[in-house]
This record gives structure tokens, sequence and C-alpha cells, in this order.
């Protein structure tokens, strides 16, 4: 797998600062709200929509935070710590408990697989043994996958993913992954295909090809 941007860090966190609004936009269409893009930049900009429930209101401006704090430690090391610290952000007053692991078996929905309760050093041990992957890209998927698969957080499990992927792309210049509208369907497919069987190639393409955005340079 080859990166498929070179960017600087600054044109990265320029995108990303540039792109927030649809990418926030993607992410709740991608946890099956019904709010239009229109609705996201409105609560971005601090004005209500009434049509929206309190939780779907919560849930975009949590990922503001999120990605708030993002940006602000974009050259911090990724840890555990840390990824607890974005599901912080992103299930404040959504879950059991935010920003620490689950403690109590979960199932998803239309799906046979049934994640393990998460060990806090097994988790870091597979962690460290994924930032192994020498490119970014690569990198940035397979712990993104990793994350969603494992659902060691109560909720949130998608959305801190996708950050903490995001968070590598950005530090190192290769764009930023976001699942367009037009793609949720069939990365959704996908994606139980990949908890039921742990095979990831399929998905693993899928988002390369389809989910990665960046600035084109002449």
């Amino acid at each position: 797998m080859k990166n498929k941007f070179e960017l600087t860090k600054e044109e990265s966190i320029f995108l990303a600062k540039k792109e927030i609004v649809a990418n926030i936009y993607n992410s709740v269409k991608l946890e099956g709200i019904n709010v239009t893009y229109s609705d996201t930049k409105t609560i971005l900009e601090g004005i209500n929509v009434p049509t929206l429930k309190l939780d779907e209101i919560n849930c975009i401006l949590n990922l503001k935070d999120a990605w708030k704090y993002l940006i602000n430690t974009i050259s911090d090391p990724l840890s555990l710590d840390y990824i607890c610290q974005i599901n912080n952000f992103v299930s404040r007053n959504e879950s059991l408990e935010w920003g620490k692991l689950r403690t109590g078996k979960i199932g998803i929905n239309g799906v046979d697989y049934i994640p393990e309760i998460p060990v806090k050093d097994k988790v870091i041990e597979k962690l460290n043994e994924l930032m192994l992957i020498e490119n970014n890209t690569q990198r940035a998927i397979n712990i993104m996958l990793y994350l969603m698969r494992s659902q060691i957080f109560w909720d949130g499990n998608k959305r801190t993913s996708m950050l903490i992927a995001n968070k590598i792309m950005i530090q190192n210049g290769n764009g930023i992954i976001s699942v367009k509208e037009k793609h949720i369907a069939e990365f959704n497919k996908l994606l139980t295909e990949y908890y039921n069987t742990n095979k990831k190639s399929k998905i693993e393409k899928f988002i390369y090809d389809n989910c990665i955005y960046g600035i084109d340079k002449d």
C-alpha cells in the first residue's frame, strides 16, 4: 500500500479545518442519524435546530470538541490514554462511561460476532504491534479497523476509531479518512463482514479506494 497523498503537516491541518463540517456530517450520518449538512453546519455555528433531538445535537457538538482536541494535539504521541481522551469527547453524556475501557459485554446489531471485554495490557500490546506497520496510511486504516471491531468502549467506537486514524493521517501528511454518504451502505456491508470474519482485505481496499481525501497538487 502506498500513501495516496504526501502533504506537509500544515497542509493536512488546513485540510482538516477546512473540511471539518463535512467530516463531522459524514461521521454523524455513519451513525444513522437523520441530519442534513445544513443542520450540521448550523449546530456547529452555535445555533439551535429545533427539529433535532438533544442527543443528536450533542453528538455533533461532541465531535466538534474531539476534532478541536485532535488538531491541537496533533503532534502528541498515540497511546491508549490518548485514544481514551478522544472517546471522552466523543461519548460525553452518551454512554455508561466515556473515556474508559468497557467493563461489560456488548453486542453489535446485525452481527453474530461478540467482542471480548477489553483487557488494558492486551489492547496496548495490540496497538504497539499495529504501530509497527511502516506505511502511514495502512497503519491508520488497520488501527481504525482494530478499534472498531474490538469495541473497547461502551459507545462511540466508530467515531473514536476514525478520529484516531485521522490523527495518524494528518500528523504524517497523508490526507483524511472520511466515509461519504454515498459510500455508507457499502462500507457498513463490508464492516459487518469484517466483524463476523475478522478478514479485513475487502474493507481495507474499499477505504483506500473510496474514503481517503487530500489536496491534489500539480
